[in-house]
């Protein structure tokens, strides 16, 4: 037994701490703080107005990053050009009424995060659901109505399972009472900096917005009621409560917004139609207005630090092949538009590829690796690895030994774990190719206290652990790229 155990360690030693590769320690050695810096101050300076997808400084972080692939002499892969243009949709602020009766609601009455266009006023009968329980449920016909019902203050209230309850049960439109005025204050200021109706891949279509959200004054006004005369009425008597009768529209104006994704292709050896695809979205929000002093979201992190590393890895492997070490697979570097519009650029090239899927063996995902957060102020050099036990074991396995043989990070799983209450592994790029069964590595420095701020600027990297985290990807790039087999997908992905 004791035999067999040591056999083990010895085993496992073998794999943890494995010969390193001149060449790829060679290449690694070409991602360098002084790059990193150079490439991030550009990218991250106010010249370009914090990267709004669509806008002026998107195109000009485009063009600055197209110009270093053509300099690298990667293959532009789309038609001849490094541009896949990404159709989008945005739509204006949207007019929104709601009355009760003939009183009109006042805009600070309700909150409403937009939704399509209502094609004009809808009358519909409203009914008092209490807490939306089962019971409730089964007591009142809210099929086609609208509904006014009290959301769970434990849960989440934008994924509220009360919500999800109401519209299974065929609900047209729902008017979800948040309880706590803190709450309900906060949902106001989140719809005074929703700046329009957002920007989808498609047109918006007609229909009812999702849901308003209401104060317990409101819910009582709706009902010409108050509030705690509305809520003796929950539970078993809830069906008592006379209906009342609600008229809202949502008028919505859409406009086409033209953004792209940037590619820059290097064609492998004797595995070329394989790929990999190593990706981070370039894109930011933008300016806010309503700031104090400075308005400009640079995004120095947010993912101005993905982006660099991707400049710098395309570097690095370009210099390899240059220098007759060309990778056997072939290598998509791709920064992708419109992820914090909801991963519209990443989710488009997954729907339009520009190589197959089915020939896509990996996606490395890097978005944001230029900082710390709070949990490792004091710890060693650490990134946080999400997905990459998700869809392969040779994948994780891989990822550790690199790590090991090289870099020897320390690999935080918090965020992988599958009750993860932030749910990190659906928000960011890597999600749309693991919905297509692609494994994927996810890498992340955590949410810091300058996270969706004009605060997140250059001077807050810490340019050694960037570049640390940038090799590390690239290590594990090169192995990927250079093995014999393709990674066997041996998992089902959640």
């Amino acid at each position: 037994m004791k035999k067999i155990l040591l056999l083990g360690l010895w085993a496992t030693s073998i794999v943890a701490f494995a010969q390193q590769n001149p060449a790829a320690v060679k290449y690694a050695a070409t991602i360098t703080e002084k790059n990193l810096k150079d490439d991030l101050s550009i990218l991250a300076s106010d010249a370009l107005e914090g990267r709004e997808t669509g806008k002026r400084g998107q195109k000009m972080a485009a063009a600055f990053i197209a110009a270093h692939f053509q300099d690298l002499g990667l293959k532009a892969p789309v038609n001849g050009s490094y541009y896949q243009p990404v159709p989008l949709y945005g739509s204006a602020a949207p007019t929104v009424t709601i009355k009760t009766g003939t009183t009109e609601l006042r805009a600070d009455e309700y909150v409403s995060f937009g939704g399509s266009d209502t094609g004009g006023p809808v009358t519909l009968p409203l009914v008092y659901l209490g807490a939306g329980t089962a019971e409730e449920l089964a007591k009142v016909d809210v099929k086609d109505k609208a509904v006014l019902v009290a959301l769970d203050p434990t849960a989440s209230m934008m994924r509220n399972p009360t919500l999800t309850a109401v519209r299974e049960k065929g609900a047209k439109v729902i008017f979800a009472i948040v309880e706590k005025a803190e709450d309900f204050q906060r949902f106001s200021g989140m719809a005074r900096n929703f700046r329009g109706g957002g920007v989808s891949l498609r047109k918006p279509a007609g229909g009812a917005p999702n849901a308003f959200f209401v104060s317990t004054e409101t819910a009582g006004k709706l009902f010409n009621t108050t509030y705690d005369k509305l809520k003796k009425s929950a539970g078993a008597k809830v069906a008592k409560v006379k209906p009342a009768q609600v008229s809202y529209s949502v008028a919505v104006s859409a406009y086409e917004v033209k953004s792209e994704n940037v590619l820059g292709f290097l064609e492998g050896t004797d595995k070329k139609d394989e790929v990999l695809v190593i990706t981070a979205h370039y894109d930011h929000i933008g300016i806010s207005p309503n700031a104090q002093g400075d308005k400009i979201n640079n995004g120095a992190d947010d993912d101005g630090s993905g982006t660099v590393g991707v400049l710098a890895l395309a570097k690095a492997f370009a210099q390899a092949k240059q220098e007759g070490h060309t990778p056997r697979r072939s290598i998509l570097f791709m920064t992708v538009t419109g992820e914090e519009k909801g991963l519209l650029g990443s989710e488009y090239y997954s729907e339009n590829p520009v190589y197959p899927l089915d020939k896509t063996v990996v996606n490395l995902n890097i978005d944001m690796i230029g900082r710390r957060d709070p949990q490792h102020k004091d710890s060693a050099p650490y990134v946080y690895v999400i997905g990459s036990d998700r869809l392969s074991s040779e994948l994780h396995t891989l990822s550790e030994t690199t790590n090991k043989t090289y870099t020897n990070l320390l690999f935080d799983y918090t965020y992988n774990a599958e009750d993860h209450p932030d749910r990190i592994y659906y928000r960011s790029d890597h999600w749309n190719f693991a919905k297509k069964n692609i494994p994927i590595i996810f890498y992340f420095d955590g949410i810091h206290e300058d996270y969706h701020k004009p605060s997140d600027e250059v001077d807050k990297i810490e340019f050694d652990l960037l570049a640390k985290r940038t090799q590390t990807v690239f290590y594990a790039a090169w192995e990927i790229a250079n093995r014999d087999g393709r990674l066997v997908v041996d998992k089902a992905g959640k």
